[in-house]
């Protein structure tokens, strides 16, 4: 019960992906996302441990139809059909596939520098609304993997509703640039949207501390630039 999708900015060389559902923790489970490489996301009935594979494959400059092409052999006849599995690599190729054990509606989207991939969704509409919405949308990728989230949630999100959802971005370092998640919410998506706009300020921050860890807290640092928000 997960709708999803991942693309790569090509302007900025960033890779992301922005997910919905309604068990706990999808944050945790189903994307990899990766500097220079690409990523992927592995959901439906997931298996995490075929994460960790894509990503060496992408790092070995698999392209993505092989990455997943591999992953399908690894995985065996008997499991890959629960699956639902989206790939980019570092050329913004993509490719993706709904195995057919997937409860309707499930589908995929798969464009050059984006993939939208949903399961257990309330219609057919779902999909097309968010690669609709990112591929309208302007501005940083954060932003544009949002907008296609509101998008399919707007137009009928999952059969189950939506209480889980993550948003991951990753440009030129080893740890993410954007890493928020939302559990357990009647509104994550709202929720996911709210906790970007207090931290999206703060991406400066968080840049250059790592070499400059003499920075004042990032509550006195927003109170030095005039940033509206913080803790609660």
């Amino acid at each position: 019960m997960t709708f999803s999708l991942l693309a790569r900015c090509e302007e900025t060389g960033q890779f992301g992906m922005a997910i919905a559902t309604r068990p706990i923790a999808i944050g945790a489970k189903c994307p990899f996302v990766r500097s220079h490489i690409g990523g992927l996301v592995v959901q439906a009935n997931g298996d995490p441990r075929l994460g960790p594979l894509g990503l060496k494959l992408l790092e070995m400059g698999y392209s993505a139809q092989k990455v997943l092409q591999e992953l399908a052999d690894s995985d065996g006849p008997a499991n890959i059909e629960w699956r639902q599995i989206m790939v980019i690599d570092k050329d913004g190729n993509t490719a993706a596939r709904t195995g057919s054990s997937n409860e309707e509606w499930r589908g995929h989207i798969a464009r050059r520098n984006v993939v939208v991939a949903g399961n257990r969704l309330s219609n057919d509409r779902v999909a097309q609304a968010m690669m609709d919405g990112f591929e309208a949308a302007r501005g940083e990728l954060a932003h544009r993997l949002l907008v296609a989230l509101e998008a399919g949630r707007d137009a009928g999100g999952q059969v189950a509703g939506q209480y889980s959802s993550a948003l991951i971005v990753h440009q030129d370092r080893s740890y993410a640039l954007v890493d928020l998640r939302v559990d357990e919410n009647d509104e994550p998506i709202a929720e996911l949207r709210r906790l970007y706009t207090l931290y999206k300020p703060l991406i400066p921050y968080y840049l250059k501390r790592p070499s400059n860890p003499s920075l004042p807290r990032d509550d006195d640092w927003r109170k030095q630039l005039g940033i509206a928000g913080g803790p609660r």
